[in-house]
């Protein structure tokens, strides 16, 4: 087709194009377009994951390395600190408020110390997911990664510091009188099933940390109502004898009370079986798999607005 232009040249058009009428979208999905950064399917995202494993390792060593770079004592901070906690609860709880209600020295003292640094492992965790986004937006928006892999390696680090602490933990427990034996190889158990449970309660706090950043000041009062709330400096069952027993009951289902009752069990010859919750371990499995895998989609589902806005 051709028509005659006011100078009195011609011109030509264009033949009409079989993508005429088509939305945007529609243009875009026939031609095999897709949105940037737009989330992947929860398979695809968990081997993007697998594919950045190296990272995600790497990440958390050098967060772990940097915590304590500018202090003297560097990473023994990493003892101190849970251990200068337990020694203040320990003169609070069970010198001047009596909380140990006739527990033996031998059994409390690495009760106190399990229970705090158990404890710390996950206090520790979620404090770091709240700030894993939020903290992290200029990595965040210059690279594409799956976002999970921030708040997983935060939950890394912290194992990883957990597991040099733990040194600290067993030197008490001999100290007092509880020996290595065939129940301490249920710590790993115990602790892989905090680790994923950690990591899921990371996941959650990451997204909702990245769009409330005062969450992060929110946080410490929570976490020092649930440290209350979950026998760190006591037996809830011998706190509680005399109340309504589901008070109790309710009280040890937490699963901070949970993971640290496992511990406990497993490293102090004097804690035993009647101190435990019923099926303790169904108990710790079900909170692990539960907030694990609810954290992950949970995260998963925001992934395309991380970094946005």
């Amino acid at each position: 087709m051709s028509e005659t232009t006011h100078d009195g040249g011609v011109a030509v058009s264009a033949p009409p194009s079989p993508d005429d009428g088509l939305s945007p979208a529609a243009l875009a999905a026939k031609h095999g377009l897709t949105v940037s950064g737009a989330r992947p399917g929860v398979l695809d995202y968990v081997r993007e994951l697998w594919g950045r494993r190296h990272f995600i390792l790497a990440f958390s060593q050098a967060k772990l390395t940097a915590q304590y770079s500018q202090a003297k004592l560097g990473q023994l901070w990493q003892v101190v600190t849970p251990l200068l906690n337990a020694l203040v609860y320990f003169l609070i709880f069970g010198i001047i408020l009596n909380a140990d209600r006739g527990m033996e020295k031998e059994v409390y003292i690495p009760f106190l110390v399990t229970g705090v640094f158990v404890f710390t492992f996950t206090q520790s965790s979620v404090m770091a997911g709240v700030r894993a986004i939020s903290g992290n937006l200029g990595l965040v928006r210059a690279l594409h990664f799956p976002r999970a892999s921030l708040p997983i390696s935060f939950a890394l680090q912290q194992l990883q510091q957990l597991l040099f602490s733990m040194l600290v933990v067993f030197a008490v427990a001999i100290a007092c009188g509880s020996y290595p034996g065939p129940s301490w190889l249920l710590i790993v158990p115990a602790l892989v099933l905090q680790f994923f449970f950690n990591t899921g309660l990371a996941l959650i706090m990451a997204r909702l940390g990245s769009k409330t950043p005062d969450l992060a000041q929110l946080m410490p009062f929570v976490m020092r109502t649930w440290m209350y709330a979950s026998g760190v400096m006591f037996s809830i069952p011998i706190m509680l004898e005399g109340r309504p027993s589901w008070i109790a009951d309710v009280l040890q289902w937490n699963p901070a009370a949970v993971y640290m009752d496992l511990m406990r069990f497993a490293i102090i010859d004097g804690y035993g079986n009647d101190q435990l919750p019923d099926h303790v371990w169904a108990l710790a499995l079900g909170w692990s798999v539960l907030v694990a895998v609810g954290g992950f989609v949970y995260f998963w589902k925001a992934e395309e607005r991380y970094g946005r806005g």
